[in-house]
């Protein structure tokens, strides 16, 4: 990941039809009527070879007494200072209101790389009308229209090249890294202290990039490595601290965490269970490749029945589907119970990804998984898996040569995927598969 791009601006700009072609989903709601986002969404964009974060906000009202206007408004604050990069947007259609111009000296005062983006200009005679929004003093604007994609990709461009140079690392880049992520008061800070007190093997904390992430060196179960716990969050004058806005820094920081870390311990609220944010995290974690497990805390809090957490695993199980392999443990930061199972279960996944399994024995394995359930015939043409082989990648990845790549349906690919990890592991991993023409190279 290269970064974090926040899409601001007034209500009703187009923010939403922007943020949905960039990360090519139709994920945020799009209406004429203004202040329909007001949850923020995040998704992840690709562009010439760079992945990053995207964020779309809510519009940016000033002064009004409306309780919704009002939490969007902080929430634009986070996002502005959280971001590497800033899209203004305004309206062709509408020129330069008042809206734009207060909005424009908040955007000012980021320090950050800020693009004007005008959207609505589908045609040449409303390029022509961008001219206007000189008088903002934020630089060239760009014309785009979100509805039909064009100028975003000069746009983007841009974008790309405004990134840092070279991407936020924590100290000792060799190192393995755990990161600690999840909504707030869930336990994060809770447990780095407790598995910390375990282990005398360890050096004073260092401050960690300008996210605040907070690395502490630390060594157990064979290897060093260092702990990322993302639980600080800054107190802004500007910000008030309710609970909504809190969560959303959280997120903001778990992001950090998820792209500099190895494996990440995506940590819940057992009184509370895997809920909609804890699933945008998730997400998050398995898009850029990383390591998986999921602790559920404050165990030692809850009335226990028979089959109580085999019963709880089921329904988180249910809820990540068709995700599939995940650990699950069950513990308690406070009374420090099998945190150190926690950990163990963590280097486990790290070592799972970075396993390699030898050509030979590999084929041999899906060779004859092949043979028991063969993938049905598609107009007439049979399917056969000719070689396997894994390649090098951030991720387990497996290259299968075959007759009929394209007639590959879902269903067969989640069945090899189940049987690579019932026959050699990769618990906690994503796995990808590709499929080749057996007859190109």
């Amino acid at each position: 990941m290269r970064g974090i791009v926040a899409i601001v601006g007034r209500p009703n700009v187009g923010k939403s039809t922007l943020f949905n072609r960039l990360i090519e989903d139709r994920k945020a709601i799009v209406d004429d009527q203004s202040g329909v986002t007001r949850d923020r969404h995040y998704g992840t964009s690709h562009w010439i070879g760079s992945d990053f974060i995207v964020i779309d906000t809510g519009g940016y009202v000033h002064g009004s007494e409306d309780m919704f206007e009002a939490a969007i408004r902080e929430q634009v604050h986070i996002a502005i200072e959280e971001a590497d990069v800033i899209l203004f947007m305004v309206d062709v259609l509408t020129g330069v209101m008042p809206l734009d111009r207060e909005f424009a000296n908040v955007v000012r005062k980021s320090k950050k790389p800020v693009f004007l983006v005008a959207n609505k200009a589908d045609n040449y005679e409303r390029d022509q009308l961008i001219y206007e929004f000189y008088e903002l003093g934020m630089g060239d604007p760009y014309p785009v229209s979100s509805v039909n994609g064009s100028g975003t990709g000069e746009l983007l461009d841009v974008v790309i090249a405004s990134f840092p140079t070279d991407p936020i690392k924590g100290p000792e880049d060799g190192l393995p890294k755990f990161a600690f992520v999840g909504r707030p008061n869930v336990g994060k800070s809770s447990l780095v202290n407790a598995l910390l007190g375990h282990d005398r093997n360890i050096v004073t904390p260092i401050s960690g990039t300008t996210r605040d992430s907070i690395y502490t060196r630390y060594s157990g179960f064979g290897i060093d490595s260092y702990l990322i716990d993302t639980a600080g969050l800054r107190k802004k004058a500007r910000v008030r601290e309710s609970s909504e806005n809190v969560e959303f820094y959280s997120t903001l920081r778990s992001i950090r965490a998820i792209e500099e870390c190895d494996v990440a311990f995506l940590m819940l609220d057992a009184s509370q269970g895997l809920e909609s944010q804890d699933l945008n995290i998730l997400h998050t974690i398995v898009t850029n490749g990383k390591g998986l497990v999921i602790l559920v805390n404050k165990w030692d809090l809850m009335e226990k029945k028979t089959n109580t957490a085999r019963d709880f695993e089921a329904v988180i199980n249910e809820k990540i589907a068709p995700l599939s392999g995940i650990p699950i443990v069950f513990i308690s930061a406070m009374d420090k119970q099998r945190i150190l199972k926690a950990m163990q279960v963590g280097v486990e996944v790290y070592h799972e990804k970075n396993k390699r399994v030898p050509t030979s024995q590999l084929n041999e394995v899906m060779q004859a998984a092949w043979q028991a359930h063969r993938p049905a015939a598609i107009r007439g043409k049979f399917i056969r898996i000719k070689y396997v082989t894994q390649i090098p990648a951030k991720i387990p990845t497996f290259l299968f040569f075959t007759n009929h790549p394209k007639l590959i349906q879902e269903n067969y690919k989640r069945y090899l995927e189940n049987q690579l990890r019932a026959n050699f592991g990769f618990r906690g991993v994503p796995i990808n598969i590709f499929f080749r023409d057996k007859n190109k190279t």
